[in-house]
């Protein structure tokens, strides 16, 4: 089942959207329909464990982990629920973007 989808063309022309797969339990990014990454998670109570991210080989270094995380961080905030970056992409990008600092399960980091 498909929760939510964003839907937008890169610069480089690429048809590019996001989804979350809930029945999977992880949201995808494909380009021109091909699925090009993904990212598991764990939904637990009020909180949402991203456990995995990953771009498969010929979709890397066009940015789209870093839509992803943006997505899926978005997506917690919009549905009220904390986050657990057991992922270590996840983590670094939380702390490259304090923004998302309040959204961690134990308060946000400094």
């Amino acid at each position: 089942m498909v929760f939510e989808m964003e839907q937008f063309v890169t610069p480089q022309k690429e048809d590019i959207s996001i989804s979350n797969e809930t029945g999977r339990q992880r949201y995808e990014i494909a380009v021109g329909g091909e699925l090009a990454g993904f990212v598991d998670y764990r939904s637990q109570g009020g909180t949402l464990d991203l456990v995995h991210t990953e771009v498969l080989p010929q979709f890397e270094g066009r940015g789209l982990a870093g839509r992803l995380a943006q997505f899926a961080l978005e997506d917690a905030r919009r549905q009220g629920l904390k986050v657990a970056p057991s992922c270590s992409y996840i983590a670094q990008y939380v702390e490259r973007h304090p923004q998302h600092r309040t959204l961690l399960a134990g308060g946000p980091a400094r």
